[in-house]
């Protein structure tokens, strides 16, 4: 008895001696990867040709590395939070949560959108330059999809392809399917076998996350000085005038008041939750991947605001592919700048309706670059609007997609710190995933 009473009195004294060690890490953290980011804007600014060139290669190379861990990370944070959880009450619970926070604050992103663009009311563009924006359309990677091909795009026919592929609602619905199985199951040794191989993998999935977090310095050197050589040269450029003004000027509202005010009225500082979760909206901003920002935001999330990690582990991987602000108001915003130039009318009813419309459309696009871009192209063909302007937008999309990307996750963030106070108390703790990510 004596013996246990030390050990234990020694796991209390190393536990607390790490809970007091972690802010001081977290903030060293902090002011390291804001260090690489001002280095890398400086470094780009300078247009150093070959420097440019290192810089693309390491931010490709970060890209493809976040892509590589975040399938498998999605998949496994689904099965084996839905294995514990997927019998009881408490799966209910969270998952109507996150869906009413989700619903909400991507409806809000979609009305305030729609606000600015009756505010400012963009004009028309000239016809010669909608023409010519029609050669620019990437049509290589677009084909029109009806709502139902949409839907059967989403429903695997093998296990193999939508990893392949990166389908990420494909992967979600398969993981959702395992886990729910693996709940339901009879508690065999077979099964416990099983979800031992499954939970090893997650533990080397997160491994493998923290490998990547302590090199990421690099990386947001890499990526910070790519962008700064792309606004030095020129390529963003807000050419469109009104359109981008409202495109990033409900991106702006919705990041800094919106989201913030529906963390306070829930009883949360949103200064707090912001700055604790600033790695993963770091990460979002370059990559333009929420679904490739998954490890980090899950890395931040648990360690840094200390959140279950039944509710970090079942709400992000959601979250990642149904809660997408920014999606919702640029297809809004840019269908009804694309059918106002094709001279539909827009009534106040077509436009709620188009609201609708845009929420439902973004809560199906999976969280990959250019994933809103070719969901609203889709939406613009399918009803026989002339999607020249898709070309003319395509050259400042690439800062909409990064500020869009960065308010996805930040609105992730928000909807699993929310759960995750409403249900605080409420979950039992006695099968919390033990595999930790940092």
């Amino acid at each position: 008895m004596a013996e246990n009473k030390k050990q234990n009195s020694v796991k209390e004294t190393a536990q607390n001696a790490m809970r007091e060690n972690k802010p001081k890490a977290q903030g060293r953290q902090f002011v390291l990867w804001f260090g690489a980011l001002i280095l890398g804007g400086i470094l780009g600014w300078m247009g150093i040709h070959w420097l440019n060139e290192l810089f693309n290669f390491v931010a490709t190379v970060f890209t493809r590395l976040f892509q590589f861990i975040a399938i498998p990370t999605i998949a496994l944070a689904v099965i084996t939070t839905l294995a514990a959880l997927g019998n009881n009450k408490e799966t209910g619970r969270i998952f109507c949560h996150a869906v009413f926070y989700t619903l909400l604050t991507t409806i809000c992103a979609a009305a305030i959108g729609l606000c600015l663009y009756l505010w400012i009311s963009p004009s028309n563009l000239p016809m010669d330059l909608l023409a010519s924006g029609q050669s620019a359309v990437p049509m290589d990677n677009f084909k029109s999809l009806s709502y139902y091909d949409h839907i059967l795009s989403v429903i695997p026919n093998n296990v193999l392809q939508p990893f392949v592929s990166g389908n990420v609602l494909s992967v979600m619905l398969i993981a959702a399917a395992v886990g729910l199985a693996l709940a339901f199951m009879p508690r065999t040794k077979a099964r416990e076998q099983l979800l031992g191989v499954i939970q090893g993998l997650q533990e080397l999935a997160f491994t493998l996350i923290r490998a990547l977090l302590f090199i990421l310095p690099v990386g947001i050197v890499a990526f910070a000085g790519q962008l700064s050589a792309q606004i030095e040269a020129g390529v963003i450029v807000g050419a469109l005038g009104k359109y981008t003004l409202v495109v990033l000027g409900g991106n702006a509202i919705q990041i800094f008041i919106i989201l913030p005010l529906i963390l306070l009225l829930r009883g949360l500082n949103p200064f707090v939750v912001f700055r604790k979760m600033a790695p993963a909206l770091a990460v979002a901003l370059f990559t333009k991947s929420s679904a490739g920002t998954l490890p980090v935001t899950l890395a931040c999330s648990e360690e840094n605001l200390k959140v279950n990690p039944k509710v970090s582990r079942f709400v992000l991987p959601i979250c990642t592919t149904i809660n997408m602000n920014g999606c919702a108001a640029f297809i809004l915003v840019t269908s009804l700048f694309v059918m106002q130039n094709a001279g539909f009318e827009l009534s106040l009813g077509t436009m709620i309706t188009w609201l609708f419309i845009a929420v439902i459309a973004a809560v199906g696009n999976a969280g990959v670059p250019m994933g809103c871009y070719f969901l609203t192209l889709s939406l613009m063909s399918s009803i026989g609007a002339p999607i020249g302007l898709m070309g003319v937008i395509l050259p400042i999309y690439t800062i909409i997609d990064m500020i869009e990307t960065a308010e996805n996750v930040w609105s992730d963030s928000a909807v699993c710190a929310m759960t995750d106070h409403d249900l605080k108390g409420q979950l039992d703790d006695s099968d919390v995933p033990n595999t930790s990510i940092l």
